[in-house]
């Protein structure tokens, strides 16, 4: 009978323990699942042994903590399914494919061939569950050896960052694509397996129905589903409607396919999957911070409680020893080479293969959910099933530190820096960097840097968006927040690409939350070698992406709006490259307005002879004493980069030469 004193005391326990586990293993760079993951083997018979073990969670309140662990795994399949984006395959299909397929067909036939090890060797018969048939064991060791953790895998990628590198993307191309062949898979190994159709309601030969329920899925239920993400604009917010009609798919699903034999994780699995990605990202994320809070706190924690109270280090003898080496060497060698292999018959680097090689053996959780269905469905002994955990743990734990030697974080920097440069093309073209700030008017720095380009074609500006990365979800792999963000700077941007358009300047926006905005920005000028930059005075990294750029910069005050259409250019003289640099931006800004420029200062025969050689070139100069009444608009204050008052300071490019007036280029195509 339940005891819900006893229930809730032991959530309470287990809550504890996950946070308290994997916060300390995250501190090490180890995923903060792995922590959880081993705290629930620890609350075991591993550690505590089987009579204090017992006695903390007693065997008959067992069952009731069960079920919240199942629905936690319905909760997260559900989040795989969400975060599988077959557009990480766009543009990589042959990689992907070469390398999920050679990863999950060597690590299958070895697996197989290590289930024939275990049954004929009389010191490991007790491996193989004495019910279980061999090739239904057989199958399903090799589809456990085969499985990569697509979540797990996309969190160490985001957390280093290699998730907008080359590598990145064909790592994730990779483990996608693994995720449904090996989910299919499995799949096919249970139905192969004999299980008969969920709890009797069904004959066993309703799992044939599978197939047609994931054509209507996919066919049907798919496109009928798009009205979740109007739903989601109109509102504004994800409403509970909207989540109700999620969280009633998920079950219904997951309840779908218990019944027909195979098992609810599939069916959890497939309705996260059709979930809209078109102009959904948003939406998505906004569906993982409301999971999170019950997922990761509580459901998952018990799953992996229930999981732990099921592996018994203590109950491994030498005579494991042997078998436990074996399990090691056929999950990490047939991984690892089966990737390394695929990726170079696609003529991928050494380098590159190498790490693609050690980020598919990242398991995990994924491993931890197949093993218990293997055991459940009495595929695997509990001797089997201890050691399969201890292989998930370490083929996990193993990939961030080796993956430091082969993608060491200069190179991921670098990386990052050549992706955003090659996404913007290889044509060269006059390019300015425009430092945006969501909080600011970026309509002044993008006309800044059409005036600055001076006609210049052909041309583009690139907006840099950067935001600090807020806390990536626990509950996912950690690249919902950056999709989530990147829709959003669009968005915030996207008016300024409409005013790059009318003014024949294409304006390309880099938008993504970065763990490090300074040190990104650093890496992206020195790809791109702009020439010129603009910024606002208070951003944070000013000071370091100033140092790392040569060309000239502009600066503009923070709070500054844009000037009326009519508004006089002032621009105070200084002597120097500095000072000269302003008069041009001056001159330029006062051609590209229609409007008036005005040199404030005595600079003595050089300011004379620019303005002369400024007014012969169509440059509207202010006269000396005249009025411009009460109605006029406010200037627009330039000056050098060590003035104080101006709006806009400049500094010219390092090394300037003088400035000769009468041919520096001054006309735009377009009037601002």
């Amino acid at each position: 009978m339940l005891d819900i004193a006893v229930v809730l005391a032991l959530l309470a326990l287990i809550i504890v323990v996950a946070r308290l586990a994997g916060a300390a293993v995250a501190k090490i760079g180890i995923p903060p699942v792995v922590g959880e993951i081993g705290a629930g083997v620890l609350l075991g018979p591993s550690l505590l042994g089987m009579e204090l073990s017992q006695e903390i969670f007693p065997v008959d309140q067992r069952g009731f903590l069960d079920v919240l662990a199942r629905v936690g795994l319905v909760l997260f399949m559900f989040v795989v399914g969400l975060e599988l984006d077959l557009g990480l395959v766009r543009g990589r299909e042959k990689v992907a494919v070469s390398v999920s397929l050679t990863s999950i067909v060597l690590p299958f036939t070895l697996g197989i061939g290590l289930a024939h090890l275990f049954v004929s060797s009389g010191a490991t018969e007790a491996l193989k569950p004495a019910d279980a048939e061999f090739w239904p064991f057989a199958l399903f060791m090799g589809a456990a050896m085969s499985i990569t953790a697509f979540p797990v895998l996309a969190r160490i990628l985001t957390d280093r960052r290699m998730h907008r590198t080359e590598t990145g993307g064909l790592a994730l191309a990779c483990a996608a694509t693994d995720d449904i062949i090996a989910w299919t898979l499995l799949a096919v190994v249970l139905a192969i397996a004999g299980v008969d159709g969920g709890h009797g309601h069904l004959p066993s030969w309703a799992i044939y129905l599978a197939i047609p329920f994931v054509a209507l899925a996919v066919f049907v239920i798919r496109p009928a589903l798009t009205w979740l993400t109007r739903a989601y604009h109109r509102a504004g917010e994800l409403t509970p409607t909207v989540l109700s009609v999620v969280l009633v798919g998920m079950l219904l699903f997951a309840a779908t396919t218990e019944v027909l034999g195979i098992h609810y994780i599939f069916g959890a699995f497939l309705f996260g999957a059709i979930i809209p990605h078109e102009q959904a990202a948003a939406l998505r994320h906004e569906i993982l911070v409301r999971l999170e809070q019950i997922s990761v706190l509580l459901l998952l924690p018990v799953f992996f409680l229930i999981s732990g109270l099921k592996v018994n280090i203590q109950g491994l003898g030498t005579e494991h020893i042997l078998p436990m080496v074996a399990i090691l060497a056929v999950a990490i060698v047939g991984k690892y080479v089966g990737a390394y292999v695929g990726a170079r018959l696609q003529k991928v680097p050494h380098w590159q293969a190498s790490s693609l090689g050690l980020l598919m053996n990242t398991r995990g959780l994924t491993e931890l959910i197949i093993l218990n269905v293997g055991l459940e469905k009495g595929l695997l002994s509990q001797e089997l099933f201890t050691m399969m955990v201890i292989m998930a743990l370490v083929t996990t734990v193993m990939t961030g530190p080796l993956l430091g030697f082969t993608y060491p974080q200069r190179r991921v920097a670098r990386d990052i820096a050549e992706a955003e440069r090659a996404a913007l093309g290889e044509e060269a073209v006059d390019r300015i960097l425009v430092l945006a700030r969501d909080d600011q008017d970026n309509r002044l720095p993008v006309e800044l840097a059409v005036a600055a380009l001076a006609g210049a074609r052909p041309a583009e500006i690139v907006l840099a968006d950067l935001t600090p990365q807020g806390r990536p979800l626990e509950v996912g792999s950690g690249m919902s927040l950056d999709l989530a963000e990147m829709a959003s700077a669009m968005e915030r941007q996207q008016a300024l690409v409409h005013r790059g358009e009318e003014l024949g300047v294409p304006v390309r926006v880099i938008a993504h939350p970065s763990a490090d905005v300074q040190e990104d920005l650093v890496e992206l000028i020195g790809a791109l070698r702009p020439q010129g930059m603009v910024a606002w005075s208070d951003d944070p990294a000013l000071d370091a992406v100033v140092a790392a750029n040569e060309s000239p910069v502009l600066l503009v005050q923070a709070g500054t709006t844009l000037p009326e259409p009519d508004a006089p250019v002032i621009v105070d003289w200084a002597a120097g490259g500095d000072g000269e640099a302003a008069v041009v931006l001056g001159a330029r800004l006062a051609l590209a307005r229609g409007t008036t420029l005005a040199l404030r200062g005595d600079g003595g025969r050089r300011q004379s002879a620019a303005q002369s050689a400024l007014e012969a070139r169509g440059v509207r100069f202010a006269v000396p004493g005249d009025d411009p009444g009460p109605l006029a608009a406010a200037p627009l204050q330039v000056g050098p980069l060590d003035a104080a008052g101006p709006a806009v300071r400049v500094r010219a490019e390092l090394d300037a030469a003088p400035v000769d007036f009468a041919a520096v280029p001054l006309a735009a195509e377009a009037a601002v």
